[in-house]
């Protein structure tokens, strides 16, 4: 079994947190064995593994794309809620969107997770537009990515159950912009997540193949890559934005050495970074 104290070997939580890396980007800390354990014990014990090692003779040898996809879903962290850190949406609102009015709106929600990030944009827009009627004729696109493949699936349905649905969104809100099916469960209202495309995304890889867009939101991934990840990501999300376009990322997270690519923005309180041109 995982859980015993022979099952990760120093060699192999070695093995094991390079192959993730490689594979998806999240770097593990020396100290993380209890919770290679703890996320992975369903997936050894049901394919008769009982040293990590396996695992990773099989994702190395036979490359097979359903192994790697449960474990990169299982290692993956989704924890999340509406407006999460509010001032990014406070700041979409009022700073970033009255700049944005003359053509389509393109926003890139990178690391949706189960589809708050992604909603409670659309909310913000739809609040925008409610208060500047004639706005934004030329429509709003929402591109929302994750890796992990039954969060995802989780997302497009757009369905909430009590406990998710009070998580960071007040009772307007909620009344205003799902529709309840039943006594548990609330579903995203068809005119919000219309504007909302959900895709699966390997932040390590390419992602050229998006487009351009106005406005880039990726808050609390960064922070699971090293430093150099984190920089080549960036980089190309610049390449990604529009001249002037605008990259929010989480509280804990922030831009450096990336002068040349990025100003800061102080929105009091918040901050945003603007794309400068190369």
């Amino acid at each position: 079994m995982l859980s015993s104290t022979n099952a990760i070997t120093p060699n192999g939580y070695i093995r094991f947190r390079d192959y993730l890396q490689k594979a998806c980007g999240i770097s593990l800390s020396d100290n993380k064995q209890y919770l290679v354990a703890s996320r992975l014990g369903k997936v050894l014990e049901r394919e008769g593994f009982s040293k990590i090692e396996q695992l990773v003779d099989a994702l190395e040898k036979y490359g097979s794309s359903k192994l790697k996809e449960e474990v990169i879903n299982a290692m993956t962290t989704n924890e999340t809620l509406w407006f999460r850190d509010i001032h990014p949406f406070t700041i979409l609102k009022d700073r970033v969107l009255p700049e944005m009015t003359s053509g389509p709106l393109r926003i890139w929600s990178a690391a949706s997770s189960t589809g708050q990030e992604p909603y409670s944009i659309s909310m913000v827009i739809e609040e925008f537009k409610s208060a500047r009627p004639g706005v934004l004729k030329a429509g709003e696109k929402i591109v929302a990515t994750d890796i992990c493949t039954n969060i995802l699936q989780h997302a497009k349905q757009g369905e909430y159950d009590s406990l998710a649905i009070a998580r960071g969104l007040g009772p307007d809100l909620q009344r205003r912009y799902f529709d309840k099916i039943n006594d548990l469960t609330w579903k995203i209202k068809p005119h919000l997540s219309s504007r909302v495309e959900f895709k699966y995304l390997n932040l390590i890889e390419s992602f050229s193949a998006l487009g351009k867009f106005d406005v880039i939101f990726c808050r609390n991934v960064l922070i699971y890559f090293t430093v150099d990840l984190k920089l080549d990501i960036l980089k190309r999300m610049h390449a990604c934005l529009k001249p002037g376009g605008y990259l929010f990322l989480g509280g804990s997270e922030a831009l450096s050495g990336l002068s040349d690519y990025f100003e800061i923005v102080q929105c009091h309180p918040g901050i945003v970074y603007k794309a400068k041109s190369l």
